[in-house]
Parts: structure tokens; sequence; C-alpha cells
């Protein structure tokens, strides 16, 4: 089995789902604390329609998200070092949530959303690390590939994927 992971920043919408669709992801599983986004469709009620009107479907796991703290204390200092630090002791606390994310990963094609497009700067990658330590996953990170930079148009986009 596989956990997928997946950040939206530099996405739109439409190039978001077709890069689900592209990795046969079943289930989303958003792992903000707050699935909230001043971007287009990406906030916790337009992004559940949005996926489950391509079939798939979307579950928010509050428990695996950042906490406040943890998150400005980042905004305040930058130092991704006490992000890191103060997002795994969290982690270690949130036994019950890996393994159900663990069980939901053996029995459906997931993949865990955050913002940043960088999984190497995002919590995500610390929550997929804890899913393969549980479950013996592999980790996939799906990234936007390079060519739809240059794309224009949903069109575009879509000829792209075909």
């Amino acid at each position: 089995m596989t956990v997928f992971t997946i950040g939206y920043e530099g996405l739109n919408i439409d190039e978001f789902l077709m890069l689900l669709r592209k990795h046969d992801i079943e289930t989303l599983v958003d792992i903000r604390e707050l699935p909230l986004s001043r971007k287009p469709g990406f906030s916790k009620k337009a992004l559940a329609g949005a996926v489950n009107s391509q079939g798939l479907d979307y579950l928010h796991m509050v428990q695996l998200g950042c906490p406040r703290n943890v998150r400005d204390q980042y905004r305040a200092d930058g130092s991704w070092k006490r992000y890191t630090d103060g997002f795994m002791k969290y982690l270690k606390t949130q036994d019950e949530a890996i393994a159900e994310l663990s069980d939901l990963v053996n029995s459906s094609n997931c993949a865990l959303l955050c913002y940043e497009a960088d999984h190497n700067f995002c919590h995500r990658s610390m929550v997929a690390n804890a899913v393969q330590a549980l479950a013996g996953t592999q980790i996939s990170h799906i990234k936007k590939p390079t060519a739809l930079f240059k794309t224009k148009t949903t069109a575009q986009v879509r000829e792209f994927f075909a």
C-alpha cells in the first residue's frame, strides 16, 4: 500500500482534481487543523463538494493538523527545526488518529492534503512517515508536473493529463 500526499499551493481546483484522478486517489484526507483557504475551492465545504462530485471521498482529520501554537511560533521565528520538533511532539500524542489513518490507507487509495507545494516543508510528510512506521506503507508525494507551469487554460491542463 501507498500513502500519497498533496499540497494545493500553485494549483487551481481543476488541476488539483486532475492530479487526484491521475493517481487513482479514492479518499482525500484533509489534515489541516483549520480547513479554510482564501484560494477558491479549497475550503472544507467547497473542497468536499468538488471531491465528492468526482466520486471520491473527503475526510477531515483535525487531530492530524498542526496545532496553532506550533504554526504561530513558526510564523514568528521561521525555524523549521522548532516547527518540526513541536509538531512531532504533538504527533506522538495522536496514536489513535494515526492508527485510524493507517487502517484507511490499507483499505483505500488515500492522499493527505495540506497547502504547501513542497512536502519537505509540510507536516503532511511527518504524518505520512508515522503511517509508514505503523503500517509499512510506501509514501508518494504528488507534485504539480513542471509542464503545468507553462499551461494557460483549463483545456491545456486537460490535454496535458489526457
